[in-house]
C-alpha cells in the first residue's frame, strides 16, 4: 500500500481547470490495488470537495496548504494562526491596501474593496508574468463573488465577531514588486509563522506548523502507511515540504525549476496528463 499525495492547481489540474479522463481512471485504478490517494492543496478544503464531487472521487484531503486534513468527511487536524499573528498580517496588509483572501473553518473571507485594492496594486511596478494568458489574469484578479463558500467584509475586526471562527491562512494576492518585496521582509521577521507561495502573483500565510508535509505525515500515520511508501506529486513553492518529506517526490513537467531540482523524477506537464503518466509509469503494480 502507498499515499500518494497530489497538489490541484498546476499539477492534477489541467490549464483548463479540469481533471482529465486519463488523470481520472490514472487515480481509481491506484485505489483498486489499494493505494490511498490524498489532495493535497493550497485551496479551502469545502472547494476542494467540490472538485472532488465533480468528478466522482472519494479520498481524504488536506486544504489551506496542509493545514485542514479530512478523512472519511472527518476532521483529522486543524491547525489555526494566533490571533495576534492575525492581527499583525492583517493590518500591515490594510495599511499597504493589498487584496487578499482569508481561508477559515467557516469559509473564505474578502475584503469589500477588493476591486479596489486591485486597481491600487496595479498602478506600480506591476510584476508581468510571461506566458500568462490574459483570462487566467483576470479570473486571478477578479473580485470573488459572494456565495456559500466566500463571504465579505469591511474590517478584520468582523471575524473575530463570529463564534469559534479559526483562520489558517492568509492567500495574499501580489501585483506589483515593491509591495511584494516589503511584504516578504515583513512577514520574515514573525518567527510563528511559515509563508510560501503558489505562484509568481502571491503569498501564502499560515501558523509555522501548517504545511503540505506535515499533512502529509498525517495521513500516512493514520493509515500505518511508513514515510518510504509515500509519494507526492506537486509544481510549486507550497508543495515543496511534502516533496521533501515523500519517498518518491515527483515534479511536473510545468513546476518550477527550484522544485524539479529537489524531486527524484520530472513527470509530463499538466497539459499533457503529467500525474496519470507519474502514476501509470512509477506507483501501478510497482
Amino acid at each position: 500500500m502507498k499515499l500518494i499525495a497530489i497538489d490541484l492547481d498546476g499539477t492534477l489540474l489541467s490549464p483548463e481547470m479540469e481533471i482529465t479522463k486519463e488523470s481520472v481512471e490514472a487515480l481509481r485504478k491506484a485505489q483498486s490495488q489499494g493505494d490511498i490517494v490524498m489532495i493535497c492543496s493550497g485551496r479551502a478544503p469545502e472547494d476542494i470537495q467540490q472538485i472532488l464531487k465533480k468528478f466522482d472521487i472519494s479520498c481524504p484531503l488536506a486544504g489551506s496548504n496542509g493545514t485542514v486534513v479530512q478523512v472519511n468527511e472527518s476532521v483529522l487536524e486543524s491547525i489555526s494562526m494566533d490571533r495576534k499573528d492575525i492581527v499583525k498580517i492583517a493590518e500591515k496588509l490594510d495599511e499597504d491596501r493589498v487584496p487578499h483572501r482569508i481561508y477559515t473553518n467557516h469559509g473564505i473571507y474578502v475584503p469589500a474593496d477588493w476591486s479596489e485594492r486591485v486597481a491600487f496594486a496595479v498602478k506600480k511596478d506591476q510584476i508581468k508574468v510571461e506566458g500568462l494568458p490574459d483570462e487566467v489574469y483576470q479570473r486571478i484578479t477578479e473580485q470573488p463573488q459572494k456565495s456559500s463558500l466566500i463571504n465579505y467584509f469591511n474590517h478584520y475586526s468582523e471575524l473575530f465577531n463570529k463564534k469559534d471562527l479559526t483562520v489558517q491562512k492568509f492567500f495574499v494576492l501580489t501585483l506589483n514588486s515593491s509591495i511584494k518585496t516589503e511584504l516578504l521582509a515583513y512577514f520574515g521577521e514573525v518567527s510563528s509563522i511559515v509563508v510560501t507561495s503558489s505562484g509568481p502573483l502571491n503569498i501564502e500565510v499560515m501558523d509555522q506548523n501548517g504545511n503540505k508535509g506535515n499533512a502529509l505525515k498525517k495521513v500516512a500515520e493514520y493509515y500505518g502507511i511508513p514515510l518510504d511508501d509515500t509519494v507526492a506529486i506537486g509544481d510549486n513553492f507550497n508543495d515543496i515540504p511534502m516533496l521533501e518529506l515523500a519517498g518518491l517526490s515527483v515534479a511536473m513537467g510545468n513546476a518550477d525549476p527550484l522544485v524539479k531540482e529537489i524531486c527524484d523524477i520530472i513527470t509530463h506537464s499538466n497539459d499533457q496528463n503529467g500525474v496519470a503518466y507519474a502514476i501509470n509509469q512509477y506507483i501501478l503494480d510497482k
